[in-house]
Parts: C-alpha cells; sequence; structure tokens
C-alpha cells in the first residue's frame, strides 16, 4: 500500500480508442452509403443526383455478345426483369417507387431505351445514375453566320 498511484496514460486510452472509431467510422461511411448494384463504367453527368431510400438498381453492364443487365445484383435477362418488376408491383410496390439506371458508356442506345420504356411502362419512376463531371459549356444551338 506504499507505492505511489499513477495512472499516466492509463485516462486517456479509452478516449483514444472513442477517437480512432470515430475516424474509422468517417472514413468508412461513404463505402457504406453506396448503391447496391453492378460496378459499371457511368458517363459522366452535369447533375447530381439525390439519395434516395429503397430505390431499385437496374444495371447494364457490357458483355460479350449482348449486354449485361442486372436487377440489383442478380443477372437477369430483358423478360425476367419485367417479370420481377410485376411481382413487386402485385406485392404493392409503392406507387413512387423509383428506380435507378446505371448504364455502362460502352452499352448500346437501343438496350437502354427498351429497359427505360419496360421501367416506365411498369409504372415506376426512373433516374438515369452518371459520374460527378465538371460544368462544361452549354454550346450555342444556333452560331452565328456573319
Amino acid at each position: 500500500m506504499t507505492l505511489p498511484e499513477r495512472p499516466g496514460l492509463l485516462n486517456a486510452v479509452p478516449i483514444l480508442n472513442l477517437f480512432a472509431l470515430l475516424w474509422l467510422l468517417v472514413l468508412l461511411s461513404p463505402l457504406l452509403l453506396r448503391q447496391s448494384g453492378v460496378a459499371v463504367d457511368l458517363p459522366p453527368s452535369r447533375f447530381q443526383l439525390e439519395r434516395f431510400q429503397d430505390a431499385l438498381v437496374v444495371t447494364l453492364g457490357p458483355g460479350e455478345s449482348e449486354p449485361r443487365i442486372h436487377f440489383g445484383r442478380d443477372s437477369v435477362s430483358l423478360s425476367t426483369l419485367a417479370d420481377r418488376l410485376d411481382a413487386l408491383r402485385s406485392k404493392g410496390a409503392p406507387a413512387k417507387a423509383i428506380v435507378l439506371l446505371q448504364t455502362d458508356a460502352g452499352t448500346p442506345v437501343g438496350i437502354e431505351r427498351q429497359v427505360t420504356e419496360l421501367v416506365l411502362g411498369k409504372g415506376f419512376r426512373l433516374a438515369m445514375v452518371g459520374t460527378n463531371a465538371p460544368a462544361a459549356p452549354v454550346p450555342d444551338p444556333q452560331p452565328n453566320k456573319e
């Protein structure tokens, strides 16, 4: 009982652990907030997309002969996608349910249009996803002829 009490750094260790945990959460939070789906090379867009709760993600990615279609993380065909959207609607998907369409830059526009018309035809709202790009000047549609 004659030893002096010298806690020193022992009182600071729990505070350091707390700061390390908070720092780790700040660093990892952008990774945890990403939308589900498959990674594709998105084309640049000048517009910012707001965060949607419970959004459905359809991804069009490059394939060997035809582009791949993914619903969430599942690879599907165009007819299977239609069946899944019908099933969601019959289960009572909200009228304001939104589908986020992620299209790879190399995907043909015809496939993108088919999927877009399918989603809109099933009664879902649609938002197309792109990557952030710096604002480019808008070209003048009618140049001066002098």
